[in-house]
């Protein structure tokens, strides 16, 4: 046989808040009823999700998960991402709900991925699909092989603060001799990590260690979707996006 389609079922404490977060991301609800049970269905395009209603649930204390194969997640997060800006005017980076951004994995043989936590504290795993391209290579570097360790901790196990510590121990001994790509990339998610933690200094520092990283034009075009990631996370900290610095002699030749 061919052509199965798997629908998961999760849970929440409210069927409305699950809709209108949904909704904002592009899905159309499909099955909606209160009783006897409450329950909805939404879906978008063929990515098909339901959900039941618990009184008294905890979103906190959710083991809902699932893990959803797309051809190509940055498109995706891309325009999950435009919804919750129409909505919020920001990306949802800490609390309950949020979404994580694309990036290699190396607990699942470097593909991509990114995490939607919903309002019910699910989390719809995003990977890009075996054979679509999206598998990166291994990383090199001792500031690369750090972020895919904290990248594994804080966006798939949920473990941030070991993450940012593994983080703030590489950056420290790392900061002066990383490739600027790495360095950038590395500041980024510690930044997207500090607020998580509500910590919102660290992240400002960070942010601003990052925007003085020196980019040639080629690493400014490399790096577009992390630089991205830097004006999301300016935006939730209400710091004001600064111009990226240029090597020395690159500003001299221009």
């Amino acid at each position: 046989m061919a052509h199965e389609i798997t629908v998961p079922l999760l849970p929440c404490g409210s069927i409305d808040e699950i809709v209108e977060f949904y909704t904002m991301l592009g899905f159309t609800q499909t099955y909606y009823q209160v009783r006897p049970n409450p329950c909805v269905g939404l879906q978008r395009e063929d990515l098909q999700l339901q959900f039941f209603g618990m009184p008294d649930f905890r979103p906190e204390d959710s083991y809902g998960s699932c893990i959803v194969l797309v051809p190509d997640t940055q498109q995706l997060f891309e325009a999950f991402a435009a919804g919750m800006r129409e909505v919020h005017g920001k990306l949802l980076v800490s609390g309950i709900p949020r979404m994580t951004r694309p990036r290699k994995r190396n607990n699942a043989d470097n593909y991509s991925g990114f995490t939607v936590i919903d309002p019910g504290g699910n989390w719809i795993r995003i990977f890009a699909s075996p054979g679509s391209g999206g598998a990166g290579s291994s990383a090199v570097g001792k500031l690369a092989r750090a972020l895919e360790s904290a990248v594994v901790l804080g966006d798939s196990k949920g473990d941030n603060q070991q993450a940012a510590k593994i983080l703030d121990a590489t950056l420290a001994r790392e900061q002066g001799r990383a490739p600027a790509a790495e360095l950038v990339e590395a500041l980024a998610y510690r930044a997207e990590l500090a607020i998580r933690a509500d910590d919102t200094t660290a992240a400002v520092d960070a942010l601003t260690r990052a925007r003085a990283v020196p980019l040639t034009e080629a690493e400014r075009s490399e790096l577009t979707a992390h630089l991205a990631g830097l004006e999301d996370l300016e935006a939730v900290v209400g710091l004001a996006p600064a111009p990226l610095t240029v090597p020395t002699n690159q500003s001299e030749s221009s």
